[in-house]
């Protein structure tokens, strides 16, 4: 296992617990739930697709949250959350009659990686789906964006001192990252 392996598990884990989760989604919404018991967690597992697995995604207040932890820059995260998103939707939909004349209503989906590699990046970037379309347009008939925010030390301060969990993730791939150094 990679050590970027090793920390987005360590990341997956952490978002598991549904307190943790809410700690994250407070900080990111300027909201205040306390019960933990409002977060419905639908990540994508290892057993649904080995090639198909999101880091964490779960559902608070009609919000579809898909989070990923990345350690390195990679500006496809719109068409891996893509992905992710017709995966974990499609057990929401299970019943439901695509082919009816009845709306069908969806979790607002909400796509956002936490970046903390080691190369220089912004303290917040924006990913589009369209940036990736051949045929660039103005007006895409299909956009997926994704904010990224980097959670390195010195960025994003606010932010991590509204969510004691990505400050102390943080902080513990830092020190990792320190000993991994250290022992090379």
């Amino acid at each position: 296992m990679s050590n970027q392996e090793y920390a987005s598990d360590v990341f997956s884990m952490l978002l598991e617990d549904k307190k943790n989760a809410l700690n994250v989604y407070n900080g990111l919404n300027n909201t205040t739930y306390y019960d933990p018991e409002l977060v419905e967690i639908c990540t994508l597992e290892r057993g649904i697709s080995l090639s198909i697995r999101n880091d964490a995604a779960f559902i608070v207040a009609s919000d579809l949250n898909m989070y990923e932890h990345q350690s390195t820059y990679n500006p496809n995260m719109p068409l891996r959350n893509l992905l992710y998103l017709t995966k974990t939707i499609k057990p929401i939909l299970k019943g439901q009659d695509l082919y009816g004349s009845k709306l069908i209503k969806i979790p607002t989906p909400r796509f956002v990686t936490f970046y903390n590699g080691a190369a220089k990046r912004p303290e917040t970037e924006i990913f589009k789906l369209s940036d990736s379309f051949e045929n660039k347009t103005d007006t895409p008939a299909l956009e997926l964006t994704v904010t990224c925010y980097n959670i390195n030390p010195g960025f994003n301060e606010e932010l991590l001192n509204k969510t004691s969990i990505l400050r102390e993730y943080m902080q513990f791939v830092n020190k990792f990252r320190e000993l991994k150094t250290n022992d090379d």
